[in-house]
């Protein structure tokens, strides 16, 4: 998941300072492992430097000075390429998902279509590895298949993993494979 990306998002409803911008982010997407202040706001100059979000207000007061942010147009425009452009499953992929899908619920754009645009994308890597499995021969063939075919690049750079398991059942071809390999020799 991109952090970045997702506490921009984040602002896009609001301008926000920092300590609430990352306890946004903690409630929706970091049950586990909170974000660290300092992630928060090494990112938000980050953003600020990349023209994507800028400082609204700065307020003086006993403590360090609190910073006010808000999105840009360009850091809209981030957002909407981010949350409606499916990205390749990858090790990360379904909390990417996650993050993609709450951001368009919470800002109102089409959650079906990142579901769907990413599904349609998952379908045709999932084609290409059925094709390729008919064709393999023996299970030596099979086994290549598994580990070389499913992290090769496709179209676009993409992660061939893009789209998930090979075969009609999820993963049912990886697991297989991997319970042979792993009982040992000739078994």
């Amino acid at each position: 998941m991109s952090t970045a990306n997702t506490l921009l998002a984040l602002l896009e409803r609001e301008a926000q300072h920092g300590y609430t911008l990352k306890q946004r982010y903690d409630a929706y997407f970091a049950l586990r492992r909170p974000l660290a202040f300092g992630q928060v706001y090494a990112t938000l100059g980050r953003l600020e430097r990349d023209g994507l979000a800028e400082l609204a207000e700065v307020e003086p007061g006993a403590g360090p000075e609190r910073r006010l942010y808000r999105i840009t147009a360009d850091g809209v425009t981030r957002v909407d390429e981010w949350v409606l452009t499916p990205q390749p499953p990858q090790e990360y992929a379904a909390s990417s998902l996650h993050a993609r899908v709450t951001i368009a619920l919470l800002s109102g754009r089409d959650a079906d279509r990142v579901l769907a645009d990413q599904r349609a994308l998952h379908l045709v890597r999932m084609r290409e590895l059925l094709q390729q499995r008919r064709s393999a021969t023996g299970s030596e063939g099979r086994q290549r298949l598994a580990v070389h075919d499913l992290t090769r690049p496709v179209a676009g750079g993409q992660c061939a993993a893009a789209s998930g398991p090979a075969g009609p059942g999820p993963g049912s071809r990886g697991r297989r494979v991997a319970r042979r390999s792993s009982s040992g020799p000739g078994t």
